[in-house]
């Protein structure tokens, strides 16, 4: 068997050059990696030309009026890639630890979410960590969780939270969910709403991708009946807007505070509710920040 061991002047070399690997992946050009590097292009040259050496194989290859990575670059440039990730993640964890009060979180959060429940955290917590700054990234439900695996953002708020092992959640709210229908509907009169009763109307849905769209989706199927789709949208209070348009029906949460102009909001017979959950990576230690905001918000979950 080979020697593991044999591999560390080699490894030591690569850790030098993993900014230059990282960057050529990016640019496949060896004059703008030098260039983004601050570093002469001769150097980079002469430093790829070494490299390969040690390996017994190029790393780079001529293309056009770039470079391509070999097979052998490529591999390197991934391993780089992702050993820098791995080293910044370290530096932001020392740099918090010194000062956690001054730790940086990147928070991914659905768009219905900024109107009152995220503002409300935030205002809550930098009560107590009057310093600590906030990165804050909208999206989908399943761009969020993305990205969020991609570990792109820290934390996710999301509904419902998914229940897969790579990560934890905590809940903080269940959600009741109404019949959004224009306000001279034949149903906005009515005490409650039944699935079936909205078998033959059009929809106004969020896109694929959003939690809404999927318990939608789900709650028509199991009704019978596949929904007619009138509009799709990326924001409920665009949905809701085409609701009081009267270009059909939504299932959305109630707005607050009070009924939006020109839309009736009715309850679901049964009651429909979502799930509304914190979410982190589980396998390795957040940032003192993100920490301290995590648990925060899991100790506001467990008040009644």
């Amino acid at each position: 068997m080979p020697d593991e061991s044999t591999d560390a002047p080699l490894t030591a070399e690569l850790a030098a050059h993993a900014p230059l690997l990282r960057v050529l992946r990016l640019t496949r050009n060896v004059t703008r990696a030098a260039q983004e590097l601050g570093i002469p292009q001769p150097t980079a040259s002469r430093r790829l030309a070494a490299l390969g050496e040690r390996l017994g194989a190029p790393v780079i290859v001529p293309e056009g009026r770039g470079i391509r990575l070999t097979r052998a670059g490529e591999l390197l440039a991934e391993a780089a890639d992702r050993a820098l990730d791995v080293l910044a993640g370290g530096v932001r964890q020392v740099r918090e630890e010194i000062d956690p009060e001054r730790g940086h979180v990147e928070l991914g959060f659905l768009h219905l979410l900024g109107r009152s429940l995220v503002p409300g955290l935030l205002r809550d917590f930098r009560a107590a960590y009057p310093h600590a700054r906030f990165s804050l990234v909208q999206g989908s439900r399943q761009e969020i969780v993305d990205r969020l695996r991609a570990g792109t953002i820290d934390l996710a708020l999301v509904a419902p939270p998914p229940e897969e092992a790579d990560v934890e959640a905590v809940t903080l709210a269940e959600e009741e969910l109404f019949v959004s229908v224009p306000a001279g509907h034949r149903l906005a009169g009515r005490r409650l709403v039944r699935m079936t009763d909205l078998a033959d109307e059009d929809f106004v849905m969020l896109e694929h991708g959003y939690g809404l769209r999927t318990i939608t989706d789900d709650l028509c199927r199991r009704a019978g009946f596949t929904p007619t789709i009138a509009f799709e949208g990326q924001e409920s209070d665009t949905v809701r807007g085409l609701v009081a348009a009267g270009l059909g029906v939504a299932l959305l949460p109630k707005f607050e505070p009070g009924t939006p102009a020109g839309v009736a909001e009715v309850p679901l017979a049964p009651r429909v509710t979502r799930a509304i959950g914190l979410v982190w990576p589980v396998g390795y230690p957040l940032p003192p920040a993100v920490a301290a905001f995590r648990n925060f918000v899991r100790e506001r979950a467990q008040v009644p």
